[in-house]
């Protein structure tokens, strides 16, 4: 069942949106050589509890740790630990707290010092990719259309979508209908209607689509071992259209 928000809701969500968003940009600054994933993430836990947030993921499903940190070929789901980040590295940083009984999520890819060029252009076509999909979080419009744009433009780019792993609905629960999958024909999929909110995540991949999980049983990794770029943004349908919750 799909859950629809009341503006008082959307609200709340807005500021678990914000206080997300608030962390990611603050994390950004952090990520240098040298750095270990679980300094981040205990960074972000700090930032987290100290906004008066509860980090989400700890505990979710069993997962142990507050960010999910997904380097260079690792898609989404990697689970901090102490290796440090190296010059040239991308690192996907996944994120979700829960305020006032609502969640908000999102994702960004960063660079690690200085990145090729061929890095730097699958982060950027990936960004594109979600804010394609954003477009048509809109009242009669449907999930096909948000996962047919993302698809079209990755693969206009030379770009592979992930299709294990899709997008989701968001609300009380970090996981609600409907599925959002990145890809999909337009004008197929549920009806997009106000007060419906989407966690919309696209992962693009610059080999093939292909993935596996690791023996840890959460990391994602692409199966060639080509790069791979995460992006999300918690949307909230409105009678204006979009509104990215997880946005500052």
């Amino acid at each position: 069942m799909i859950i629809l928000k009341s503006p008082e809701e959307l609200q709340k969500m807005a500021t678990a949106g914000r206080m997300v968003a608030q962390v990611l940009l603050q994390l950004k600054e952090k990520v240098v050589p040298g750095v270990t994933t679980n300094d981040l993430n205990r960074m972000a836990e700090e930032m987290i509890r100290k906004q008066g947030g509860i980090p989400t993921f700890i505990g979710y499903r069993g997962f142990p740790k507050a960010l999910c940190t997904s380097v260079n070929a690792e898609v989404v789901h990697g689970i901090p630990d102490n290796r440090p980040l190296a010059d040239g590295d991308i690192i996907g940083i996944d994120l979700a707290v829960t305020n006032d009984g609502f969640v908000g999520d999102s994702a960004i890819t960063v660079a690690v010092g200085k990145i090729s060029p061929l890095a730097e252009k699958l982060m950027r076509v990936t960004r594109e990719c979600l804010y394609k999909g954003i477009e048509f979080v809109r009242e009669g419009k449907r999930v096909g259309d948000v996962g047919w744009a993302i698809s079209a433009h990755a693969e206009g780019e030379g770009y592979s979508v992930v299709r294990d792993f899709v997008g989701h609905g968001i609300g009380r629960q970090m996981h609600e209908e409907p599925q959002v999958p990145n890809f999909g024909k337009a004008g197929s999929g549920p009806r997009i209607r106000t007060g419906m909110v989407l966690a919309i995540e696209p992962m693009i991949n610059q080999g093939r689509a292909d993935v596996e999980v690791l023996a840890d049983g959460w990391t994602v990794i692409t199966k060639d071992r080509k790069l791979s770029a995460h992006f999300e943004h918690t949307v909230a349908c409105t009678e204006k259209g979009p509104w990215v919750l997880t946005e500052i």
